[in-house]
């Protein structure tokens, strides 16, 4: 009866401290987390507009999560710093706005948590969204041309201001693709990911 009762008051304990060290120290340090100020005088990072999270929403139901990871891993646990993909390792502070966060746990693709620093030409990523490997030759990434309306240009008009710059031969000569609401808020969010700011946690 003691060996069972000492078992017990074993395993009740094990859990308490698990929970204590996996679940509320991290839960006291992280929610005492707030936007740090920068050079600037901003306060980053920052919320997105309601455009760009209907983007992240977009984002998710696309499964992009799937293929592209967000976080730049430190310098010592991979080549992510010197890929380009960003200029400092990712940390927790750079989440605040994100519930739930798309870190992701695969890199079919490259990782996107700067892409807005990286790529900020709307262009160009409707142009990836259309057909990947009309701004990068040999992708895997799959085609999203129902994120676009196609349509036809009448005689003696001029495209829509709106209306997506494509590569000579993709489209007939009187066709032109217009972004969806779907299409403009993605590339709204995808250019809203940018963690170039300083954060005191990845100081050099």
């Amino acid at each position: 009866m003691n060996r069972t009762a000492l078992l017990y008051a074993g395993i009740i304990f094990t859990v308490i401290i698990s929970s204590i060290g996996l679940v509320f120290i991290p839960e006291y340090q992280l929610f005492r987390l707030e936007p740090v100020e920068a050079a600037d005088g901003n306060l980053y990072p920052q919320p997105r507009t309601e455009f760009e999270e209907a983007g992240r929403r977009v984002y998710i139901a696309m499964g992009c999560v799937y293929c592209h990871s967000q976080q730049v891993r430190p310098e010592h646990f991979g080549a992510d710093i010197d890929r380009g993909w960003g200029t400092r390792r990712s940390v927790a502070r750079d989440y605040l706005y994100d519930q739930p966060h798309q870190l992701g746990t695969m890199r079919t693709g490259p990782d996107l948590v700067n892409i807005g620093s990286r790529q900020s030409d709307d262009n160009w990523h409707y142009q990836h969204l259309y057909d990947p490997e009309l701004t990068s030759p040999g992708s895997t990434m799959p085609k999203f041309p129902f994120l676009f309306e196609k349509r036809t240009l009448e005689p003696g008009r001029e495209p829509p201001f709106n209306a997506i710059r494509m590569p000579p031969g993709v489209l007939a000569e009187n066709e032109y693709l217009l972004p969806t609401t779907d299409a403009q808020q993605l590339v709204a969010y995808l250019k809203s990911m940018r963690h170039d700011y300083a954060v005191p946690e990845a100081q050099p």
